[in-house]
């Protein structure tokens, strides 16, 4: 027989709620670039420890979730500050002849899941709520991959969380070794995400892609970005903050500088846009090291003065007004060392270029330089009069000449 269809009245209420449930958790996601999400994902894929800062209850968890799911790696979760020391330090456990064979320490059982998987994402939570005993333990684990006896797997990737100590309950500051050790990205919401999300549509990240046609010349970038930077900044090798606070985020150090390094390959390879890479340096070595670093890169993107003066009419120019007046104070300088005539003809070329395609104001200091350049017999360029609205360049010109052919010749007493 047929069974019988139960009135609405009488299915049990706790099916009822567990099909309203169903319905809630019937999402969607569309693909949305995060810069959060990939500066993440670039730094667990080169093997470097993460730690995301940020208020309760803003996504950090659920975007480990997404990140493990993305990269297939199954997630083990450790609140880091309801462990003991000897949780991450392993217990000892004595065998039969502890005097001949030592005593070993023995690994909690995550840590023995972990090594048997083989691969995985190792997330610690709460980290800023970890006593001192705990974060010393951790050290170990986060720099070694030791956990007692136990060494983690290479397939083994560690990301921790924390919440700010004025949002944490009974928080700690991180101590100086474990900061230090660590890439920190700030965790934030974006109000259109949540807004689309809780409506039904949540985003679905587009992890970068390493093109392994690239692996050489990002290495190449990157040790050329970092040492010289560090080269003519030495104070910036190795700065601990003076403030308790400072101390337990990102400061730079070798240890950080290498980690940085590593992070310009990766995003290089990857293509990564300015705000990830942005967010990566930051995170490693501080702001003001970091935004140092940051426009160090954008000096090492600019085109060689001589291949400006090689082809001025072709040359490509930056939209940003700071990269632009260095590219033309480069040009500039190139002829000041190596002066002639066409060299000099040239860079009037480019500069009528720039005055007519951007900003006339920053044609100004590096016109007058030029024009302080010229000799007794080069004559002024006829270019020179469409920046009549800039700086009266010709007449300038010419008296400049003027003064250095009287000072030549008060000098050979003509």
């Amino acid at each position: 027989m047929p069974s019988a269809v139960l009135p609405a009245s009488d299915v049990p209420q706790l099916d009822t709620a567990a099909d309203l449930l169903t319905l809630l958790r019937d999402t969607t996601t569309e693909p949305r670039p995060d810069s959060q999400l990939e500066a993440l994902a670039l730094a667990v894929a080169a093997d470097l420890p993460v730690l995301l800062w940020g208020e309760p209850g803003i996504g950090k968890t659920a975007a480990l979730t997404q990140l493990a799911a993305e990269l297939e790696l199954p997630l083990t979760t450790v609140i880091a500050s309801v462990h003991e020391p000897s949780d991450f330090a392993g217990l000892p456990v004595v065998g039969d002849d502890p005097a001949e064979q030592g005593v070993p320490m023995a690994p909690p059982d995550w840590a023995v899941r972990l090594v048997r998987a083989g691969r995985g994402l190792l997330f610690l939570d709460e980290l800023s709520t970890a006593p001192p005993a705990v974060q010393a333990a951790l050290l170990r684990l986060v720099l070694e991959r030791r956990v007692g006896a136990l060494r983690l797997p290479p397939g083994i990737r560690i990301v921790a969380a924390a919440n700010p100590r004025s949002s944490a309950a009974d928080g700690w500051e991180l101590s100086p070794p474990l900061a230090n050790r660590f890439v920190h990205l700030k965790w934030t919401h974006d109000h259109e995400v949540v807004v689309r999300g809780l409506g039904g549509t949540w985003p679905r990240a587009t992890l970068p892609r390493l093109d392994p046609q690239r692996l050489g010349d990002a290495v190449d970038f990157a040790r050329l970005a970092v040492c010289a930077l560090l080269a003519a900044r030495p104070t910036l090798v190795h700065r601990l903050p003076a403030d308790e606070t400072r101390r337990g985020g990102a400061w730079p150090s070798p240890r950080s500088w290498d980690m940085t390094l590593t992070l310009i390959a990766f995003a290089t390879a990857a293509s990564s846009s300015r705000d990830v890479l942005s967010l990566l340096v930051r995170g490693t070595v501080g702001d003001g090291p970091g935004l140092e670093l940051l426009a160090s890169l954008d000096r090492l993107d600019l085109p060689d003065p001589e291949d400006v003066l090689a082809d001025p009419a072709g040359a490509e120019l930056p939209d940003r007004g700071d990269l632009r007046q260095a590219v033309l104070d480069g040009v500039v300088a190139a002829v000041r060392e190596r002066p002639d005539r066409a060299r000099w003809d040239a860079a009037w070329t480019l500069l009528v270029r720039a005055a007519e395609t951007g900003p006339r104001d920053l044609v100004v200091v590096p016109a007058t330089t030029l024009a302080a350049l010229r000799r007794e017999e080069w004559d002024v360029p006829a270019s020179i009069e469409r920046l009549a609205g800039v700086v009266s360049l010709s007449a300038q010109a010419d008296r400049v000449a003027d003064r250095t052919a009287a000072r030549t010749a008060a000098r050979t007493g003509r």
